[in-house]
């Protein structure tokens, strides 16, 4: 309504000055160049205030309804957020015990772990007005711009809990990295310094005292590009690693994720946690969801256990593809698959999950392995017996079939990886190593004497069991794929054994 208000004005005082014999046109012409410069400057955040998005604020939004009971598989993490906002709740424990109150909790870990469901349950646990933004939404191209924008978010902040009737409010800023990221990397443009040192300000004006508790909590992926000054003692006081959840914890998360779902009597959520090793939060829930999906595509009122079991393959490697290669160029794909497959049973018995010859993504054939329990450190005979699991598809091709193929180039490069983590672990027969000093050549020998000891290896066991391999492969192209259960029989491997 303004605006239109403005314009009629701005055109009437055109024609009474133009009846006064008045040239009007540079009046047009620095209007136009005043409007074009107005709306630059609005949408960079200089005519208006900033939207930033507020809950269980003035405005009537409900705080989220996330609570930590919602969240699994970071009982750690969990442990050491809720102490540290104990520290909010207890104010007057705070104030007796001299404690100094926290101002900041950074939350790092991969994406998909929780960082958020973190900080929308840290609202809720301490009843305050919520406000969530992006360390993007900072950074504009006007110096200053960046700067104004956090005054205004610990402004409203303020504002929305002393207007909902609030004392506490959460200030939740994901992707913090790009906010407070290192000072002096950006030479050119100075406005990431400035709205880093602003964000510093703020927190160091907080108070126990203050009538408004604020925590701002930060999320981040890429904790190691952070300035110093944000993590110091006094800003960010508590650092929470929320990290990729255990068997156990991807087990809890398979429970809360499915618990509005109907699943059939041969789903074992267990042995469901088992196969999903280094699986997000997010992508057990979208795992969930996809099978539900499945579900649904066949008309089942149930969500049985191969749902959940495509569902795997779909989040892993995505969905199947239409195109089905030539018979010769799957024989192939099959040979290469049971190679890996093969040895992956000689080097560790039940790790094999499943072997197929669909297409999905850009693999036209996989092996799913499904590790026994998660371990985080690696011996030199793993390693070893990984480099032979990568380079077998690309043998057995080679001996079965008289050549290989481009199928194993991914292979070589995993294969290839391993043999420098033994170099630059002190396992190789160079002994203890700088990565630094170590010149290329050496590396390059050293890579090519692991890879053809495991080769020669390889190449002994796929020689002796060549009519085996004959049958998978014969009942893979009829069938498409194989369960690691029926391969091992095939071995003469006992499933007990490995159970």
């Amino acid at each position: 309504m303004l605006k239109e208000v403005s314009l009629g004005l701005v055109l009437a005082l055109s024609i009474f000055l133009a009846f006064q014999g008045i040239n009007v046109a540079p009046l047009f012409f620095f209007g136009i160049l005043g409007y074009v410069l107005f709306q630059v400057l609005n949408k960079q955040g200089l005519g208006s205030k900033q939207k930033f998005n507020t809950y269980g604020g003035a405005n009537g939004s409900k705080i989220p309804g996330i609570t930590f009971d919602d969240i699994g598989g970071q009982d750690s993490a969990k442990n050491e957020l809720l102490e540290a906002l104990r520290f909010v709740r207890d104010k007057e424990m705070v104030k007796g015990l001299g404690i100094r109150p926290l101002k900041g909790i950074m939350l790092s870990g991969p994406p998909g772990t929780g960082k958020t469901l973190m900080a929308k349950a840290t609202a809720r646990y301490i009843d305050s007005v919520f406000i969530s933004t992006s360390g993007s939404e900072f950074i504009e191209m006007y110096a200053g711009v960046g700067a104004k924008r956090v005054r205004e978010l610990f402004k409203k902040a303020k504002d929305q809990a002393k207007k909902a009737n609030k004392s506490n409010a959460v200030i939740f800023i994901d992707e913090i990295e790009i906010l407070g990221g290192k000072r002096g990397q950006n030479s050119g443009h100075l406005e990431y310094d400035q709205t880093l040192n602003q964000l510093l300000v703020e927190l160091d004006g907080m108070s126990i005292d203050d009538d408004i508790n604020v925590l701002v909590i930060g999320a981040t992926n890429r904790i190691d590009i952070l300035d110093s000054a944000i993590l110091r003692p006094g800003r960010f006081d508590r650092v929470v690693k929320v990290d990729l959840p255990d068997k156990e914890g991807r087990n809890k998360i398979l429970n809360i994720h499915t618990r509005n779902k109907p699943l059939a009597s041969d789903v074992d959520l267990e042995k469901i946690a088992r196969e999903t090793f280094r699986f997000s939060g997010a992508h057990l829930e979208s795992l969930a969801n996809e099978a539900a999906i499945m579900a649904m595509r066949e008309d089942s009122d149930m969500i049985k256990g191969k749902h959940f079991k495509e569902a795997i393959d779909k989040v892993m490697m995505g969905e199947k593809l239409n195109r089905r290669p030539k018979e010769e160029e799957l024989k192939r794909v099959a040979y290469h698959e049971t190679g890996h497959a093969l040895i992956a049973e000689k080097a560790r018995p039940g790790s094999v999950s499943t072997i197929t010859i669909t297409s999905r993504g850009k693999a036209l054939g996989y092996v799913r392995h499904n590790p026994e329990d998660d371990f985080y450190l690696q011996t030199l005979d793993y390693l070893k017996g990984q480099i032979a699991v990568c380079i077998a598809g690309a043998i057995t091709e080679e001996i079965i079939l008289g050549n290989r193929s481009t199928g194993a180039a991914n292979d070589f490069e995993k294969a290839t990886k391993l043999a420098k983590k033994i170099i630059y672990s002190g396992m190789s027969e160079l002994g203890i190593v700088s990565k630094d000093d170590l010149p290329k050549s050496k590396v390059h020998k050293e890579i090519g004497k692991i890879i053809e000891e495991e080769e020669e290896r390889v190449h002994d066991i796929i020689l002796s069991n060549q009519n085996l391999m004959d049958e998978v492969v014969a009942e893979l192209l009829a069938e498409e794929s194989i369960e690691g259960e029926d391969f091992r029989k095939k071995l003469g491997i006992k499933v007990e054994d490995v159970a």
